[in-house]
């Protein structure tokens, strides 16, 4: 029985280059629309306002917040681009007024890699008889940049995809007019929370179910004050 790794592919993905996982765009975006539709459905409630005005403030959350949301990550991504293009017309700049300086530093960073003699000339050779080649080295050993920027378009997307959803799933009960809305939203939002703080934990130490709990008790702090805001509100207009 062979072990060996299939080839088939294997040129075509490695000139494709790294592929951007947006996973955790739609994590965040997820978790902020739960977060604050269940924050804006707990005050309301809490001022003993309508559900007719749940609907209308829930809404106006999901399009203006969730868009918020979205054009912060559009933006940070955008910035990202525009920070490795930059750098790259700099390095490009400096090969062309330095090439003996910055040959050097390519000669350096792959000595400090364990090549000498021979073999370092020749990939210092191989590296810089290709501008871009050069260039790509540079970022990925000297800055430890990314040889590409995550898509802006894509990240924003799923933020506000995630936002939408998740957010709308906590305005449903309302939405449907079901008996007890309020606590069939809790209920999903519960579901929701748990289920995005497990997912959470990829990026965490914590245990999928520790996260999950974690997360669930971040939301429902945050639903309770909010309900205690409305309160309070109501209170003291009354």
């Amino acid at each position: 029985m062979s072990h060996e790794l299939p080839i088939e592919g294997v040129e075509e993905k490695r000139s494709a280059g790294p592929r951007h996982n947006y996973l955790r765009d739609w994590i965040y975006g997820g978790m902020d629309g739960t977060v604050t539709t269940i924050a804006v459905i707990a005050g309301v409630v809490g001022a003993h306002l309508s559900p007719v005005m749940i609907v209308i403030v829930g809404f106006a959350n999901l399009a203006g917040v969730g868009f918020l949301r979205a054009a912060d990550n559009f933006l940070g991504a955008k910035s990202e681009h525009d920070d490795l293009n930059h750098l790259a017309s700099l390095e490009r700049r400096r090969i062309e007024l330095f090439p003996v300086g910055e040959r050097e530093k390519v000669r350096q960073i792959f000595a400090a890699q364990g090549f000498a003699g021979a073999d370092l000339e020749r990939v210092v050779d191989l590296i810089t008889s290709d501008r871009e080649r050069w260039v790509r080295t540079v970022f990925t050993s000297e800055y430890g940049l990314p040889r590409n920027a995550r898509s802006p378009w894509l990240g924003s997307t799923a933020t506000f995809s995630a936002f939408v959803i998740c957010g709308l799933a906590t305005l449903t009960p309302f939405l449907l007019n079901v008996s007890s809305p309020l606590w069939v939203s809790l209920l999903l939002t519960g579901g929701l929370f748990f289920a995005i703080g497990s997912v959470k934990s990829r990026w965490s130490t914590l245990s999928w179910w520790r996260s999950g709990l974690l997360m669930t008790l971040v939301g429902g702090m945050s639903s309770g004050l909010s309900y205690a805001a409305g309160v309070l509100l109501k209170n003291m207009v009354n």
